[in-house]
């Protein structure tokens, strides 16, 4: 069985870490694997979301197998590679990450990598890495403080220490909080309305959402409204005026 699974059912595609026995850690070979499945996702139109997911209910992932970071030669071996947490930020399409058990480390930089994140009530997330010795480098700080403001950041990857379900809602780290057996079902029930809409106008979206955080207001703004124009004149645009017109349910098809 492969540590990481893939499939695509109904524009919706899902990834599941499946390394239980190991808290999900990521290693070089599952990099490999999530990169390949990320590039299937950006160049597959059929995909119209991601689901990010993982079996078992100890962990949604725990970061990096420590055993495997004895595999880079140098720190800029380190420093230069292409890792797990920068392929989910690759993603082209929409991604909710569905969150059980604990996301630490790397595991809660890939959670934060995705555009929307569910938790089980007994998700736990943390930043551990200044136990160790080190600090996160998957984009832990900068899109933490996006999440959760900076004070709430501190005391994560200050202390390392970790917090449950409900503290993460209250800051705002996930978006929804539901019992462990209705998390999938409720990630499918977003990916399926999100697969519903206009597949252009949801890839502009997230890319808008990501330079709202990156640009200045003006800036951010303006870029807005230039995907607003490209978006108006596809192909989905114009179905959805005379499906609104004809009172039916429009038919997308990513052009």
């Amino acid at each position: 069985m492969s540590d990481i699974l893939f499939e695509v059912n109904d524009g919706i595609a899902t990834i599941t870490l499946n390394r239980p026995e190991k808290l999900n850690a990521m290693n070089r070979g599952m990099t490999k694997l999530l990169r390949e499945y990320v590039d299937t996702c950006n160049s597959n139109n059929e995909v119209r979301v991601v689901i990010l997911t993982s079996e078992g209910e100890r962990a949604f992932c725990a970061g990096s197998d420590i055993k495997d970071l004895d595999s880079y030669e140098t720190p800029w071996d380190w420093r230069t590679h292409f890792g797990y947490c920068e392929a989910i930020r690759s993603l082209k399409k929409p991604a909710i990450a569905a969150i059980n058990g604990w996301a630490l480390g790397g595991g809660l930089e890939m959670a934060l990598g995705c555009d929307i994140r569910i938790a089980s009530t007994n998700a736990n997330f943390g930043a551990p890495e200044i136990k160790l010795g080190w600090i996160g480098g998957g984009g832990m700080t900068t899109l933490l403080a996006g999440a959760i403001g900076s004070s709430n950041t501190a005391i994560m990857i200050m202390t390392g220490e970790p917090i449950d379900a409900q503290k993460a809602l209250a800051w705002g780290l996930i978006s929804e909080c539901v019992q462990p057996e209705e998390l999938k079902s409720r990630a499918l029930e977003l990916a399926r309305m999100i697969a519903d809409r206009a597949p252009i106008a949801a890839e502009s979206a997230k890319i808008n959402l990501a330079a709202a955080f990156s640009m200045s207001r003006d800036l951010a703004i303006a870029y807005e409204r230039d995907l607003q124009v490209i978006a108006f004149a596809t192909e989905d645009a114009n179905e959805g005026r005379l499906a609104f017109k004809e009172k039916r349910k429009p038919n997308f098809k990513r052009k």
